[in-house]
């Protein structure tokens, strides 16, 4: 290119901001921040109790509000490590589109419940966990229940039902949980206990290392159930105790982060080179070195220690697509990828024993990363068998596979 060229291409140009760098100005900043501010159960469900079943153990439960039409009683049993408020938007969805109830239940050692003895996380001992709290919610008659159960909360669903302990079980469905997948997965799972943080400063950044990490991938259901899985460690409560949030502490999370571009280079921190654009920004935070600050930064941790109860781990998994198979009940699986069948259930499968649905573009949380679709498929899978009735606009679809 000439230098006539050069000049008269120039002179078209519009003038530079004086001083100014591209992507920095903070208006734009302050519109890619995401708000990590977390929500209230009262937001999802109309009550929560605490339900003494004897002296040694106390459960807390959600529920939504009772269904206008006669319906059944979703049992909903979180994953190890989360608690009943996973289910927070999935209750939300499902009794709009169908008559129901919801009972989501912190299982021993999770969320606010308690119990003498946290650790003894075996099958057997949480399936009777359960069986007791049913008895007690419903003295006099049973309603009909349907259970349904994530991950470690699929598996003891399994076993809950291969247990009888409730006569009026109408049906099962397990989410993301296979035998095969979830044995073989249990030789690294100890290494991933030790790559999460062990402290939070706050729970809004609670909530940000949930999505930055990828462990859910819906916000808004990372706002609800990440503070179901913490405890403050000054008053060992659970971090729903502290909700909600004074406006300074939020204020605060909302500038500051303990993960600062911790998994990509964000392309509103460019920096320019040479003369002003080369001088250090104003705004740049130094990582947290003094022990006072990293002291400051332990404000919240795990409710649970995961890392104790790998002796229960295989109790949970092991015999799982058989008793899963041999249930006489209706039975739905729900899995996040095709990959994760093993060859027991994909013999089931073709012969019909139970029905299959794969949801893509999801992680292990598939009730949190699509709540709307998780629901969809399980409450037309409950008016097909007739357990009841829609709501609402709500169509039925024939199942994809």
């Amino acid at each position: 290119m000439s230098s006539l060229q050069r000049t008269m291409l120039k002179s078209k140009l519009p003038p530079t901001i004086p001083g100014g760098r591209i992507g920095r100005a903070d208006s734009f900043k302050k519109s890619r921040i995401r708000d990590y501010k977390p929500c209230m159960w009262n937001e999802f469900f109309a009550e929560k109790e605490d339900v003494i079943v004897d002296e040694q153990r106390k459960f807390r439960v959600y529920r939504t509000k009772k269904p206008e039409k006669p319906g059944p009683v979703l049992l909903l049993l979180h994953g190890g490590g989360y608690s009943a408020l996973t289910w927070a938007h999935f209750c939300s969805e499902v009794t709009s589109m169908i008559h129901c109830q919801c009972l989501c239940i912190d299982l021993r050692g999770h969320g606010d419940s308690k119990v003498d003895d946290e650790d003894d996380l075996s099958a057997d001992t949480l399936s009777k966990d359960i069986g007791d709290l049913v008895a007690k919610l419903y003295p006099e008659e049973v309603p009909q229940i349907y259970v349904v159960g994530h991950s470690m909360g699929g598996a003891i669903a399994v076993h809950f039902a291969h247990m009888a302990l409730v006569p009026s079980l109408i049906g099962i469905t397990v989410i993301d949980v296979v035998e095969g997948t979830a044995m073989e997965a249990l030789a690294s799972m100890q290494s991933f206990l030790r790559s999460r943080p062990k402290y939070f400063q706050s729970i809004p950044n609670a909530i940000e290392w949930c999505i930055r990490s990828g462990q859910v991938r819906n916000v808004d259901s990372a706002k609800v159930s990440m503070p179901g899985q913490i405890i403050n460690c000054t008053t060992n409560q659970l971090a729903t105790n502290d909700l909600p949030l004074p406006d300074e502490v939020l204020e605060e999370a909302h500038h500051t982060s303990m993960f600062p571009n911790a998994f990509s280079i964000s392309e509103d921190e460019e920096v320019g080179n040479g003369g002003e654009d080369g001088a250090e920004s104003s705004d740049f935070k130094k990582p947290i070195t003094t022990k006072a600050a990293t002291d400051a930064a332990k404000n919240y941790t795990w409710r649970i220690d995961l890392a104790k109860s790998e002796k229960y781990w295989v109790g949970w998994f092991s015999g799982l697509s058989e008793k899963f198979l041999n249930l006489r009940l209706p039975k739905q699986l729900l899995l996040a990828s095709i990959d994760g069948l093993d060859r027991t259930l994909t013999v089931g499968q073709m012969q019909g024993r139970f029905q299959m649905q794969v949801l893509a573009r999801c992680g292990h949380a598939v009730h949190e990363d699509r709540p709307h679709e998780v629901a969809e498929v399980i409450s037309g899978y409950l008016i097909r068998n007739r357990f009841a009735e829609a709501a609402g606009e709500f169509r039925c679809h024939m199942p994809s596979c």
